[in-house]
């Protein structure tokens, strides 16, 4: 199968009842219930507050392979992904005879319902695996050693301030195959994640350049991926980042999207046996060298020089979007950074004190013509 051929015609399997990152338990549920009997849905336990957590198998292949999305409550471009990924499957027959999937999308229903990364108990269940505290943990934990999976996929979101080393683009996917012990080991289960991704990376990374990178690659004990990995189970990290006018990454999920295909794909025909851990370690690192919004060529103090300024998101009490805060994140030399949107004139004049590390709270004019206003940290 061709993912470029394939992504030409996303907009026929696009999951289209899924507009924005700020999905609920209600949504999926309904989604779920409409999927035709190829795919087999069961119940795996309850979230803290009571909400279901469902798995999905479809395939009947010898190769298993574990996917989950939304253990954080906010990142939710995985699971917009896989119910694209489940409209598309009712399209294919050849992957269905090659690998088993199970599949659980939303494992953090109660985070969803508030847009925060914690459950309900105020726990990361992505740092809970050694005291399975949380319910959703102990789903995981359980589903995993039941069915014993090949490969697994971890679908997450990450800030979107990551950038590509050498590209300066933000990194709009990061992958990773997580790390067994603090020396970085590579073992046989590790070294087949690192192939998958780096056979992944070699289709996707002519269709977004520069836009891919790899994750911090720190050993987390309490991780599912890592300790999954360590388990034996070979495991990818998708990350989703930041693309330039795609906030609610509907854009970024079609290559999420794209990203799992080719991961299965590779894993089912074995084609990432043709890769070695060269063209892993060949990816390129993410770094923060971007901003969300940079300001060249304004005067103070006497001296010209550069503003960099940074948003923290911050949900609403129904859960249903976020606002933004703005803050001082650098002044000075920033010509080796770039940004989501970028301002420069040598004509820039500020209405207001600007301080580091604090809120933006200034106006930003081009002359007369104002190009920026920030009050207490909100952009109006």
């Amino acid at each position: 199968m061709d993912v470029r051929a394939i992504l030409a015609n996303y907009d026929n399997f696009k999951a289209q009842q899924l507009k924005n990152r700020f999905l609920k338990h209600n949504d999926v549920v309904s989604l779920l219930e409409k999927l035709p009997s190829t795919f087999e849905v069961q119940k795996l336990g309850n979230s803290f507050e009571g909400k279901r957590i469902n798995a999905v198998k479809w395939g009947k292949g010898k190769i298993k392979i574990l996917l989950w999305s939304q253990m954080h409550g906010d990142e939710a471009t995985g699971t917009m992904a896989l119910f694209d990924l489940f409209n598309f499957l009712q399209r294919d027959t050849a992957l269905a005879q090659q690998c088993q999937l199970y599949i659980i999308p939303l494992l953090n229903p109660d985070g969803a319902e508030r847009f925060t990364r914690r459950n309900a108990q105020q726990i990361d269940i992505n740092r809970d695996f050694l005291q399975c505290l949380t319910p959703e943990a102990q789903i995981l934990k359980a589903y995993r050693n039941k069915i014993n999976p090949d490969f697994c996929f971890t679908l997450h979101d990450q800030i979107t301030l990551w950038s590509v080393t050498g590209s300066l683009k933000p990194a709009t996917l990061s992958f990773l195959s997580p790390a067994i012990d603090h020396q970085l080991s590579t073992n046989p289960i590790r070294e087949k994640a690192m192939l998958v991704i780096a056979d992944m990376f070699e289709t996707l990374s002519p269709i977004i350049p520069g836009c891919i990178g790899l994750f911090d690659d720190e050993y987390e004990p309490r991780a599912f991926g890592d300790n999954f990995q360590k388990l034996g189970t070979s495991t990818i990290l998708i990350e989703a980042g930041g693309l330039k006018k795609d906030p609610e990454k509907q854009e970024i999920r079609k290559f999420y999207f794209a990203a799992m295909l080719k991961g299965i794909m590779s894993i089912a025909t074995k084609s990432y046996l043709k890769k070695n851990t060269s063209h892993y370690f060949a990816i390129p690192k993410n770094n923060k060298q971007i901003f969300h919004i940079l300001i060249h060529g304004l005067v103070m103090d006497g001296i010209k020089t550069s503003i960099g300024i940074n948003y923290d998101e911050y949900p609403t009490h129904d859960g249903m979007r976020t606002e933004k805060i703005y803050s001082i994140q650098d002044i000075g030399d920033l010509s080796f950074c770039d940004a989501y949107e970028t301002f420069s004139s040598s004509n820039f004049i500020s209405n207001g004190v600007i301080i580091f590390n604090q809120n933006a709270h200034f106006e930003l004019f081009d002359e007369s013509e104002m190009i920026l206003c920030f009050q207490n940290g909100k952009l109006f």
